[in-house]
């Protein structure tokens, strides 16, 4: 393992995913996820995952999520897998595309967004 790989986590991949996200893989997923939204607060991690800064800020998001007593409702989007669903995020939400980047969404409106070291489970509260 590379001294770079220690810090920001290696080269793995997705594959073992986290239970404490829902995921985004085809339009149909964001549609039902944004109809959530009219329901209960949710917010969307969009996630590029051959970057070492946005894979650092999801497992730092992860942490705080985990260690927090509330549970929101989370969505998680692979930007390189789904990058047409990133932008039909960016098109019919009005945001630019940024990645990492968390957005709230409430009602189907985006409430909150932040992107790289201003991303924090705090938002979502």
């Amino acid at each position: 393992m590379s001294f770079f790989d220690k810090i920001f986590g290696g080269k793995e991949e997705i594959s073992d995913k986290n239970p404490i996200w829902k995921y985004i893989e085809s339009e149909e997923d964001l549609k039902k996820a944004i109809e959530s939204s009219f329901n209960r607060k949710i917010a969307i991690f969009k996630h590029s995952t051959s970057c070492f800064i946005s894979k650092t800020v999801l497992r730092n998001f992860e942490k705080e999520i985990e260690n927090s007593e509330s549970k929101p409702e989370l969505y998680f989007l692979d930007l390189l897998a789904h990058r047409a669903i990133s932008n039909k995020i960016a098109e019919d939400l009005n945001v630019r595309h940024e990645s990492p980047q968390l957005l709230v969404i409430e009602n189907g409106k985006v409430m909150n967004s932040a992107s790289h070291q201003h991303i924090s489970a705090d938002q979502i509260v």
